[in-house]
């Protein structure tokens, strides 16, 4: 059964793993507040027939309100502690709210929550609620973590982790110090979580407009996966790296090929 993953941008992932498909932090429209979205938008029949939908936190660019209501609303979904009452009101059903260790099977997968260290609260009509991350786990072993910085207990996140989906970038010149990762801080990551594949999210999707005029803009949108790889081959050469761009899919069973070799 192929094991495939499909980058939609910013923090948006499908998983497809032993025949479940899992929806990450879903943002799927043209404009989120003041950001305009640059990469293709995913087209209705990708997003049916889901398994779970994975909530990270609540931040505006990982959770967005119009982009939920276009999923089916029997989809179970799975976010952090006090999440659940912003996602009943949008009409879903089965909301299970996890914390750190907790973990839920979705099918033939068994989804667990990680610590995230992210800033609970930004916006002042947005409840601040918990932040985490996720290891989706079949045959195969992925790692979304959301939004978070570095920290030292990602060496015992999981062991022989196949996967890890990491955010390299964000939507505008300069990332909030002390709760995300850059590229060079992802490459770090690497040495703790060593997986054997490494995938940049969490770039190239959105901008605040005319951003994209300026070369300093274009850098800042485009340059974040190709530094990460530098970095990650400095620091951590044994894990492949995989660049799809939003809106392509990846084959994991062939992008893990080169790791297996070696």
């Amino acid at each position: 059964m192929t094991a495939q993953l499909t980058y939609f941008g910013h923090a948006t992932v499908l998983l497809e793993l032993d025949g479940v498909r899992v929806l990450t932090d879903p943002v799927l429209r043209r404009h989120i507040g003041p950001l305009v979205r640059r990469s293709p938008r995913p087209h209705a029949g990708q997003l049916t027939d889901l398994d779970a939908i994975l909530i990270s936190h609540l931040h505006l660019d990982h959770f967005d309100p119009p982009s939920l209501r276009l999923l089916d609303r029997a989809t179970p979904v799975l976010g952090p502690a006090g999440s659940a009452r912003s996602l009943t009101r949008l009409g879903f059903h089965d909301v299970r709210e996890l914390s750190p260790g907790e973990e839920v099977v979705v099918g033939s997968l068994r989804v667990t929550a990680t610590i995230a260290v992210h800033e609970r609260g930004r916006h002042p009509l947005n409840r601040a609620t918990d932040c985490v991350g996720f290891v989706v786990a079949g045959g195969l072993s992925v790692y979304f973590p959301g939004d978070t910085a570095l920290f030292p207990e990602m060496k015992d996140l999981w062991p022989d982790l196949d996967v890890a989906l990491l955010p390299v970038a964000g939507w505008g010149l300069t990332l909030p110090e002390g709760d995300h990762m850059g590229p060079a801080q992802a490459a770090q990551a690497l040495r703790l979580l060593r997986p054997r594949l490494a995938v940049p999210i969490h770039w190239g999707t959105f901008v605040l407009p005319g951003a994209s005029l300026s070369r300093r803009g274009r850098d800042a949108i485009e340059a974040a996966p190709g530094i990460f790889r530098r970095h990650a081959a400095q620091l951590a050469p044994d894990v492949a790296v995989a660049l799809p761009r939003p809106g392509e899919t990846l084959d994991l069973d062939e992008a893990l090929a080169p790791a297996a070799a070696d």
